[in-house]
């Protein structure tokens, strides 16, 4: 049986599970100034372990505590709205605020955020 890999956080861990299908590439990790980090720029992406479990997305990396993100929550504040860049592409996204920058950028060791594309955004073409 051939197993369908889904990335819910563009560039890190993948993940077998059919309910994991509707996030696929949901959420990405970008720097200081939008522009996503694939693993060509930052290899560690590849260690960050990622779930879908109750409703949450689930984050662990080694030497990190797990962080849950709720999955679906309504984006209705635009003070938490940005632009990432994708391969030249501008796309509308939702930070998903200081405690996961935190754990990521310690994790990373530099400074970057996680955002989730926004659900108008349309689609992403990723490189």
């Amino acid at each position: 049986m051939i197993s369908i890999l889904y990335f819910p956080i563009a560039a890190c861990g993948g993940i077998d599970k059919p309910d994991a299908a509707p996030y696929d590439k949901r959420w990405l990790v970008v720097d200081e100034s939008g522009g996503w980090l694939s693993q060509a720029r930052c290899g560690k992406l590849a260690d960050i372990k990622v779930d879908i479990s109750m409703g949450c997305l689930v984050m662990r990396a080694p030497g990190m505590l797990r962080l849950d993100i709720p999955l679906d929550v309504i984006e209705d504040d635009d003070s938490v709205r940005r632009q990432a860049v994708v391969g030249g592409q501008r796309v509308d996204v939702v930070d998903e605020g200081e405690l996961v920058a935190t754990w990521v950028s310690k994790f990373l060791g530099q400074p970057c955020r996680l955002v989730k594309v926004h659900p108008d955004a349309g689609p992403v073409f990723w490189p």
